[in-house]
């Protein structure tokens, strides 16, 4: 597979976004906002789970000018909490898995976000594309977070034949040339969210045709 080739075309998409006013994914704004602020990164993270990127945006940075660090959000009541995030999907379970999550941080870790999959995993509303987001956003680690987009193009390209998206981040750890990892997912996203999409994808407009078997695809555009 010809990844530097399938990189640069994704890049060269990529920028040509941005040229029009094209945002990132919401998380990886919020950490552009908020550098060096994994609890930034980490909140953002949970808020986006089944939330469209404007509603996980204009909520984090209210959540996160009410509660900056963990500490800050310890004087907040659950109440508070789910209206700050209100609506995004879930968000009374969110705010207390925030609250819970930000308990844990204060009593084991001093109120920092460790680098550490595994003790990230360990927290409630955690799973590995939450885990991953915080590893290579706020500190800059090799990972590779795997959502449904990347699940479905990584299939449908046929770099890799999976079920879930833990399986398929597993079959890309193996296949993928580290230096890719980290840049996979803000690439593939936003490539699921225009182009790749689950249903008739605009295969006319795809700058992979020469990299992709189309695997599942039935109709186009």
């Amino acid at each position: 597979m010809n990844w530097d080739a399938i990189f640069e075309a994704l890049e060269t998409w990529r920028m040509a976004l941005k040229a029009q006013n094209e945002d990132d994914p919401a998380v990886t704004t919020v950490a552009e906002i908020y550098p060096k602020n994994p609890w930034a990164v980490l909140a953002s993270t949970i808020l986006s789970l089944r939330t469209k990127d404007d509603v996980t945006m204009r909520t984090s940075k209210t959540l996160l000018a009410k509660a900056p660090d963990p500490a800050s959000l310890l004087a907040l009541s659950e109440e508070e909490v789910s209206r700050l995030i209100f609506p995004v999907g879930f968000y009374r379970t969110k705010a207390k898995n925030l609250l819970t999550i930000a308990r844990i941080l204060g009593e084991k870790y001093g109120n920092a976000v460790p680098s550490d999959m595994d003790a990230l995993l360990a927290m409630p509303g955690v799973g590995r594309k939450t885990a991953n987001l915080v590893v290579t956003e706020a500190f800059g680690m090799d990972g590779i977070c795997v959502d449904v987009h990347v699940h479905r193009i990584s299939n449908r390209a046929g770099w890799v034949k999976t079920n879930t998206p833990e399986q398929t981040e597993m079959a890309l750890r193996e296949v993928l040339p580290r230096p890719f990892w980290r840049r996979i997912n803000n690439l593939l996203v936003l490539y699921g969210q225009r182009l790749c999409r689950p249903i008739s994808p605009f295969c006319s407009k795809c700058v992979m045709r020469e990299h992709c078997a189309r695997n599942g695809v039935d109709r186009n555009r």
